[in-house]
């Protein structure tokens, strides 16, 4: 594991024998997994099951995608989560839409057929098939962290109850040489993200109070912690803060897999997890209640710990 350029560096790929369960390996990969997730809320990932080629095409169909006028993409409506965004007053240089349940080819061709009055089908091809190898990443990291804190059980229930965003995102050039702000500084609500960028940008700031850049590296994708499964370890995973700077003439793209769970599910940490040294730090919750108490109080920094928090300290 390499911690040399701000997060730290996992490989997934080094040995095909590092990702079969039980293996020296594997119990090795699920340490620093546990670790970089407790101490800087994510990693980067050298994956190399994705081809470069379908990265390629994907970066292709976001560019045709971005291209359309703005009220096509404006079709892509729906919850504040899975709808479009863009150009907000502050950071003007951001938009992305959002596809519900991405891995299901149903769903991805709902969006191309949205998108496109004939419809896209090689596109629609792309975007289900990224999701699903994205997906499949997800869960493997998913259950590393279940398997470290000695929770595995868990995870067969665990991964029934979700659901998967699939936001695609694009930074218009700035035409500056100077750092500009893209996203604002903000922590992810889900389970877990997994992350693809095209280039620099990424930053996540560290439990120090420095932002660290994140690296882009070729058959690498950045997994960070959402606050979801910060409260349901029970503090022991980690939720970063983290933006995205842009600079130059070219625009930047990335694409995301949002780990959630279905609406009415309930958060409740798992009793093992509770003890005299970590006490319970935030009670069962519904989480369709959570994201809509969020959504009214988007300008909380702490919407969870008010909503859900026993007064521990993270």
């Amino acid at each position: 594991m390499d911690s040399g350029c701000g997060i730290p560096c996992i490989n997934f790929s080094k040995d095909p024998k590092d990702l079969v369960e039980g293996s020296e390996g594997w119990k090795k990969l699920c340490i620093q997994v546990r670790e970089a997730c407790a101490n800087y809320g994510g990693f980067r990932v050298v994956y190399d099951k994705v081809p470069d080629e379908l990265h390629e095409e994907m970066l292709k169909g976001l560019e045709e995608l971005f291209d359309l006028p703005d009220e096509t993409k404006m079709k892509n409506s729906g919850s504040v989560h899975h709808g479009y965004l863009g150009k907000f007053e502050g950071q003007p240089l951001y938009e992305s839409l959002g596809i519900h349940n991405a891995p299901i080819l149903e769903q991805s061709q709902a969006f191309t057929d949205l998108m496109w009055p004939n419809g896209n089908p090689a596109f629609c091809q792309t975007l289900n098939s990224m999701s699903r190898m994205m997906q499949e990443l997800e869960g493997l990291v998913r259950k590393m962290i279940f398997e470290s804190l000695v929770v595995k059980h868990y995870y067969d229930s665990h991964i029934k109850d979700n659901d998967y965003l699939f936001r695609v995102m694009k930074y218009s050039a700035p035409f500056t040489d100077d750092w500009t702000l893209g996203l604002s500084p903000h922590t992810d609500q889900d389970l877990i993200t997994i992350l693809y960028e095209d280039r620099q940008g990424l930053e996540i700031l560290s439990k120090e109070g420095q932002w660290l850049q994140v690296v882009q590296q070729p058959k690498t994708f950045v997994v960070m912690v959402g606050k979801t499964l910060m409260a349901w370890s029970n503090g022991r995973m980690h939720t970063p803060k983290h933006r995205v700077m842009v600079k130059g003439e070219k625009d930047r793209y990335s694409y995301g897999l949002f780990a959630c769970l279905k609406e009415g599910v309930i958060v409740e940490t798992p009793k093992e997890l509770v003890d005299k040294d970590h006490p319970l730090l935030y009670r069962p919750f519904n989480y369709r209640d959570y994201i809509q108490y969020l959504r009214a109080n988007f300008y909380l920094d702490s919407a969870l710990d008010t909503f859900a928090g026993t007064g521990g300290e993270v």
